[in-house]
């Protein structure tokens, strides 16, 4: 069951529209299902969709239990770069959420491992999740780590705990950096307004740090390498924007306006490396930049030369 209390700033607002904002994965359809059936309540009292919420008042929803029967096994490609009996590494292309969530249920990198590995996928973040200990966005490319038991599910969760992993990004952000290399060390959680962004939040959010260094600049643009020691939500992405260097593409953080024609954010999980759960051996693997970042990189050379 999820809870929240409404606050000033969704005086007035749809009930649909604030859970939309407040759970920004689910789908608008599943939302109204969920109404409809009673699972939305304000109060104690369940609601129609169009009921207008007072600060102050609580919100609850209960979703039903989810079954693994709703998750498709999809013969989907997928770029597997290593797999043995505890781990596999794929490099995840643009357009392709990681795991299935209300509203989303196929089509995902989930539904395509679950074709590949039958069975032998970690079990401990449910049903939903199965194999998941970390995730990079829809549009975000590049390395993820899928673990296929538990034992080394528990492995590298730990190691993400203790910020021991290796991870490097690859990213295109406006405007030229001034300095060539620095770090962000900003808490981030809920943007307090927008539930659908996150934000630099020094009150309620979590902390959060991103090392970057300059790899080439282009006048109003420089490409940059980002190793992260956190990995919050949208962590990159916000910690950029909020220093006055925002992703290229990005249609949340970034400007409204866009110079080229993207789809998302230009950024890439290049590298990951971590301690082999089995083996107790560090590896490394680096995955290539995608077409379409190569090509903006070529046409950015072209006109700043």
């Amino acid at each position: 069951m999820n809870s929240w209390i409404i606050n000033e700033t969704e005086n007035g607002l749809r009930i649909d529209r604030v859970i939309s904002d407040y759970l920004p994965d689910t789908s608008r359809s599943y939302i109204q299902k969920l109404i409809k059936e009673g699972r939305v309540c304000v109060n104690l009292k369940p609601v129609k969709a169009n009921y207008k919420v007072k600060a102050g008042e609580q919100v609850e929803i209960s979703f039903p239990e989810p079954v693994s029967l709703d998750i498709e096994a999809q013969d989907i490609p997928l770029d597997i770069i290593y797999e043995d009996s505890d781990v596999l590494l794929v490099n995840k292309p643009k357009d392709m959420v990681v795991h299935p969530s209300a509203g989303h249920m196929d089509g995902t990198l989930v539904n395509g491992l679950l074709y590949h590995c039958r069975d032998s996928l970690s079990s401990i973040n449910g049903v939903m999740r199965p194999g998941i200990v970390h995730r990079i966005d829809k549009d975000t490319t590049g390395v993820l780590i899928i673990c296929k038991n538990d034992k080394s599910h528990n492995c590298i969760a730990e190691q993400l705990k203790v910020h021991s992993i290796t991870r490097k990004y690859h990213a295109i952000v406006w405007n030229n950096l001034k300095a060539d290399e620095g770090t962000v060390d900003a808490p981030i959680g809920r943007h307090p307004v927008d539930r659908k962004k996150m934000a630099v939040n020094y009150k309620n959010g979590k902390n959060a740090v991103t090392h970057y260094k300059v790899l080439e600049r282009f006048g109003k643009y420089t490409y940059i390498e980002c190793e992260l020691e956190t990995g919050r939500t949208h962590q990159i992405r916000v910690h950029m924007a909020s220093i006055g260097y925002p992703l290229l593409g990005d249609p949340v953080y970034g400007p409204s306006k866009q110079p080229f024609k993207l789809q998302g954010q230009v950024l890439h999980a290049k590298v990951l490396g971590f301690i082999h759960p089995t083996s107790g051996a560090y590896m490394e693997f680096e995955t290539p930049l995608p077409e379409y970042f190569q090509e903006l990189l070529e046409k950015l050379r072209h006109s700043a030369s």
